[in-house]
């Protein structure tokens, strides 16, 4: 880490390592600032974020759906974050773990079905109790839920670190790296200082936009990295789960980082290296808004799919495969039993529907096998699985 790298303020916090590491410093983050951040020349890319989080804030109130768009959304959160720090699964192995239909259960694709899951079950208590649920339980609760189906995880899941970490440069040599994280003695009270931040307990909540709060917290929290490893999905997990305690839809930005990945390290380390919180809101401002564009592009294209199947085949009124259309942009991969079970059908009523679908092109059976068949609805997983940014395309036919 090169002192010319950091500003002023931060060469002040800087605080020697233990030993083995005692020729070097890392850095003591300060609290997150409370006031008011100059955004110069990213105000007009806020203002284009505020806007759009208010037009999904209006289709929201319009639609009964729980998802938005599609429950894959917190799936393909959750394969992007885990790739983005090394933890390679696909939306597809991810499905077929879910489904109870992959042989090979990947301990990659079960650390993600964990991201996913935790996703599903803190964002209504979020939501429900607003910022007092940030607390330094729920960060080990993130923490554990991350790394726990990681088998060369060297810690206990959830407890602080005790080693000295750095980011950037060759992992074995800290003499090359970008930023040194807090020294391990300083980590709980740093760790407290982000936790108070996302609980509103100073003045942000006046002087400061969700949109920036989301990207202070989170640099700061990253400027912390209070585990071994992890820290970078416990962060982005705290993005959705301070919208939803905002009171806002969350929205899933992990795709946008990784497809801009350069530019979110950049504005990390404009945050972290010399205060720079501009950089960083801005860098969120554009995630938003890229993120809601593709939500609605997505959205669009779900529904076109779904028109687009009823004009495949008639199809009686009330029958298990007519249903099964609009069950399928939330669960594109499934088994006859799953089937039966989401639809309250019996076994015979679930393979009747499926192999009407098969017949309709909806669905592909991609395994081979007598028993325990899994389908899928190659189309949902084509609109999901595009690159981030790339028009959706749906066959009318």
């Amino acid at each position: 880490m090169h002192r010319d790298d950091l500003c002023h303020a931060i060469r002040e916090r800087l605080e020697r390592l233990p030993d083995p590491y005692a020729a070097h410093y890392g850095v003591v983050p300060p609290p997150p600032p409370e006031g008011a951040i100059p955004l110069g020349q990213g105000l007009a890319d806020h203002g284009r974020a505020v806007a759009a989080l208010a037009r999904v804030d209006l289709l929201a109130g319009e639609m009964a759906d729980p998802y938005m768009v599609s429950r894959l959304l917190t799936r393909r959160e959750a394969v992007s974050s885990s790739s983005i720090e090394g933890t390679y699964s696909t939306l597809d192995e991810l499905l077929s773990l879910e489904e109870e239909a992959d042989d090979g259960d990947r301990a990659a694709a079960r650390q993600v079905r964990d991201y996913a899951l935790i996703l599903d079950r803190l964002v209504p208590q979020a939501a429900a109790q607003g910022p007092v649920f940030f607390t330094p339980a729920l960060i080990a609760e993130l923490h554990r839920a991350v790394v726990q189906g990681d088998p060369g995880y060297r810690d206990a899941p959830g407890a602080l670190r005790e080693c000295v970490v750095w980011i950037g440069g060759p992992r074995a040599d800290i003499a090359y790296s970008r930023y040194n994280p807090t020294p391990p003695a300083r980590i709980e009270a740093c760790l407290d200082d982000t936790i108070a931040y996302l609980r509103s307990e100073g003045m942000q909540g006046m002087t400061q936009s969700l949109i920036e709060r989301m990207a202070i917290a989170h640099a700061h929290f990253e400027a912390v990295h209070p585990f071994r490893d992890g820290n970078g999905r416990v962060g982005r997990l705290l993005l959705p789960l301070m919208m939803a305690a905002d009171g806002t839809v969350p929205l899933y930005l992990s795709p946008y980082i990784e497809a801009h990945r350069q530019a979110y390290y950049n504005a990390l380390a404009a945050a972290q290296q010399r205060l720079d919180w501009g950089a960083m809101v801005t860098f969120l401002a554009d995630a938003v808004t890229g993120t809601v564009d593709e939500l609605m592009a997505t959205r669009a294209a779900l529904v076109a799919l779904v028109t687009a199947w009823r004009g495949r085949r008639r199809y009686r009124g009330g029958s298990a495969a007519l249903r099964t259309l609009a069950l399928l942009p939330d669960y594109p991969v499934l088994t006859a039993r799953r089937l039966g079970e989401r639809l309250g059908v019996s076994p015979p009523a679930a393979n009747v529907a499926i192999e009407q679908l098969v017949a309709a092109d909806v669905l592909r059976e991609r395994t081979g096998y007598r028993r325990n068949r899994v389908f899928v609805a190659h189309e949902v997983l084509r609109v999901l699985n595009r690159p981030f940014g790339v028009l959706p395309i749906v066959d009318q036919a």
